[in-house]
């Protein structure tokens, strides 16, 4: 991989993640790399500006926080395909970091010129907020969205939960898959998740853990009043709309990898399918192992691990 200019993204608010960032920059300029830095958190957004400033798109993306940096880089940098090397620097689990350590660990950017690493292509889902007529049965995609040229795109998850809780801590919702009518929910609300999102919030609500090469999607309620209700896995081609149902007045939030995305009103459904961009995640081990990392972060095998390699 030929770099000629990176962003270093780090994470805000944390004095680790900025020393790291320095280190970075210092190493890829030292390499003739031209770079841009900003930081990334639930109050900064840098790509936006990044990508309008005029200097041009990164050959790559470099990445220092947790899994929630990098959920945030992919849902903007998977438009234009630009690869993400991430690290975790302050974060907590880091499914889709690498550990810090490898960050002075070796010579990063030589291992890159060298194209010592893999490209692992992520599966992600994208999201529109829309109306039926009552008439005709069209559906309409809402003016806010059709004005917004950054469309709803998640890399983990999509849910959507009551609102405001104060009101009501369930929600009642319909969902159809295909166009056909498939179940109603009432509980804690609906995730719809990728293989990638299978081990964030859709397994801890008991969801099942899906390997990144299977192509699928998970729905999954939480905590449904109905022993019926439960997970399913369901082709990637599968397009799913939901329906607030019941009391008008009970709205209904829509998330994305965590963070708010539409506040659903009466009448108006959410329509998740497959995205057509995919996140480039860039691993440094050639052949990396997935259930390794589940057995490493989940703290899996326990002794049996041991007896094995004994």
């Amino acid at each position: 991989m030929r770099i000629d200019l990176a962003w270093v993204i780090y994470r805000a608010n944390s004095d680790s993640a900025l020393q790291e960032a320095k280190f970075c920059i210092q190493l890829f300029e030292e390499y003739g790399v031209q770079v841009y830095n900003s930081k990334a958190g639930p109050f900064d957004n840098p790509y936006p500006d990044l990508i309008s400033s005029g200097n041009g798109l990164p050959d790559l993306a470099l990445v220092l926080g947790g899994d929630g940096t990098v959920l945030a880089a992919a849902r903007y940098l998977s438009i234009h395909h630009i690869p993400i090397l991430s690290f975790n620097v302050g974060g907590h689990l880091g499914f889709l970091t690498h550990d810090r350590s490898e960050i002075r660990g070796g010579n990063l950017v030589e291992r890159l010129n060298n194209n010592d690493f893999v490209i692992e292509e992520r599966m992600m889902l994208q999201g529109t907020v829309m109306t039926r007529n009552r008439k005709t049965k069209d559906m309409n995609v809402l003016d806010d969205f059709k004005k917004d040229c950054q469309p709803l795109l998640a890399l983990n998850d999509f849910y959507l939960r009551p609102y405001p809780n104060e009101t009501s801590p369930a929600c009642d919702l319909g969902i159809e898959i295909d166009e056909e009518i498939v179940d109603q929910y009432r509980g804690d609300g609906l995730i719809m998740a990728t293989p990638t999102g299978s081990t964030a919030y859709a397994m801890a609500a008991g969801g099942p853990i899906l390997h990144p090469g299977v192509d699928a999607i998970i729905v999954n309620p939480i905590c449904p009043m109905s022993l019926s209700s439960r997970a399913v896995v369901i082709p990637p081609t599968s397009r799913i709309v939901v329906w607030p149902l019941g009391d008008s007045a009970r709205r209904v939030k829509l998330w994305k990898d965590g963070v708010s995305a539409a506040l659903l009103k009466p009448g108006q459904c959410c329509e998740v399918k497959k995205s057509s961009h995919s996140a480039l995640l860039l691993k440094l081990d050639q052949s990396p192992s997935y259930y390794q990392t589940l057995s490493r972060k989940l703290h899996w095998a326990g002794s049996f691990a041991k007896e094995i390699s004994a």
